[in-house]
């Protein structure tokens, strides 16, 4: 992922899809089984601010229903984003993501074995640490099997092909002994948030800012690391201590996100790839704009797949695979045009 000239400046595309993100939050908030105008919308906002909220239905609908999944969309979308960039540039592959590579795989494989095993009461803290450590177990294992094959990029999809499916394997193993249980799991792995609320705001979004920060604070050394380990080691980067930072974010922010949304694959691979294509490769301007662009298509994807079909609701999962998936082929495409491999 050389350093090219980009035809955006990072801070106009920062700054537009800022402004898109509050557009989209501002219909998403509008849109659903109850119409509510974009004036009402803001007067409840501001009623809300001001410590003045209502209690009639329209206050209850934007307050305790839409805006908890609107401020959850935006921040498990941010760190899908986040985490696909920092898994690219941990592989150095801009094909690279938490969905390709088998994390979230492992991570819901995790979530999935932690709602079956932990006690009822303990069901909702026992989902993300499992996620996390199934994240991070199919993280490493990836990492390794990428690291010892023999060409580094063909290496990490295979092994996140096979980690994958391992995990996918462990999964239908658990789904099989579910029981009762059985329906709520699967609807919960096509990915959504449909049952989002403040709780799990509250542990998502502490989640993704921290991610933000960390890469910012490891955007320079991420752009050396882009050149190749030995270059960069010349250069004075830590490489080791580097890796093992993306790799705890991209486990962390991913296994979170999986626990809370379930597995809703591609936002990871699609927002920082296209993004680099806009902006270049510089990750000062890529880590704000990643965060904003997956905050944006999970946002837009959520809108879209609980009005598009009311009062029935599409499982986000579903949406982002639908699109995600042709756009992995084409950049596959447009890589082996190019010579490059993937």
């Amino acid at each position: 992922m050389p350093m090219r000239p980009h035809p955006i400046q990072p801070s106009l595309l920062v700054a537009a899809l800022f402004v898109l993100v509050a557009v989209t939050a501002l219909l998403a908030l509008s849109v659903g089984d109850a119409a509510v105008p974009p004036g009402e919308v803001l007067r409840a906002i501001r009623q809300a601010i001001s410590g003045d909220a209502g209690n009639d239905a329209t206050s209850r609908i934007l307050l305790a229903i839409r805006l908890p999944r609107i401020v959850m969309a935006l921040a498990a979308g941010a760190a899908m984003g986040l985490a696909g960039l920092a898994s690219q540039t941990l592989f150095r592959n801009p094909l690279a993501s938490p969905y390709v590579v088998g994390v979230s795989s492992g991570a819901a494989c995790g979530a999935v074995l932690g709602l079956l095993l932990a006690a009822p009461a303990v069901g909702f803290a026992a989902m993300p640490v499992m996620s996390v450590l199934g994240g991070l177990a199919a993280t490493l294992a990836v990492y390794g099997f990428a690291r010892r094959g023999g060409h580094f990029g063909h290496s990490l999809l295979l092994a996140g092909i096979a980690v994958s499916a391992f995990c996918s394997a462990l999964t239908s193993a658990a789904l099989y002994l579910a029981g009762e249980r059985l329906q709520t799991l699967v609807f919960w792995l096509m990915g959504g948030l449909w049952q989002s609320n403040w709780r799990d705001a509250l542990v998502m979004t502490p989640v993704a800012c921290a991610a933000g920060v960390a890469l910012l604070a490891l955007a320079p050394a991420m752009d050396v690391a882009l050149v190749g380990e030995r270059s960069a080691r010349d250069l004075g980067v830590a490489v080791r201590r580097l890796q093992l930072w993306l790799l705890v974010i991209v486990a962390v922010t991913t296994s979170v996100a999986v626990s809370l949304t379930g597995v809703i694959g591609f936002v990871g691979l699609i927002v920082p790839h296209l993004l680099r294509l806009l902006c270049g490769a510089g990750h000062r301007g890529l880590v704000p704009a990643s965060a904003l662009g997956g905050a944006l298509l999970l946002l837009a994807a959520d809108t879209l797949a609980r009005t598009a079909t009311a009062p029935a609701e599409i499982p986000v999962g579903i949406l982002t695979a639908l699109v995600g998936a042709p756009v992995f082929l084409w950049l596959l495409l447009r890589r082996s045009r190019q010579g490059a491999t993937p």
